[in-house]
């Protein structure tokens, strides 16, 4: 009886198809960065490269977009644009407080 047991385990994945492989899924190819504020809120800092620019409802959608996989849903209280020394954005600095 053990015998079959162990050949039902075994075998049966290689023969019987489950459907039980993981989605796969294309994760955003930007760097994201996540840490705490003295508050107990979360920072992220995302990736420039990966915002298009615009208006503001539009960064935020943007931003909501590539942050909520990371910190599930969520919501931004705020966000500033981080820039270099010749004044060119390198990254986002969002606020965000999860619900």
């Amino acid at each position: 009886m053990v015998t079959l047991i162990l050949l039902f385990v075994f075998f049966s994945p290689k023969v019987i198809k489950f459907n039980d492989t993981p989605v796969e899924r294309n994760p955003h190819s930007t760097s994201v960065v996540v840490y705490a504020d003295q508050s107990g809120g979360l920072i992220f800092e995302v990736d420039a490269k990966a915002i298009h620019p615009g208006d503001d409802s539009a960064v935020r959608a943007q931003l909501l977009r590539i942050i909520e996989p990371i910190s599930g849903e969520s919501s931004i209280t705020r966000y500033e644009p981080v820039p270099d020394k010749k004044g060119k954005v390198l990254t986002y600095k969002v606020w965000v407080s999860r619900q």
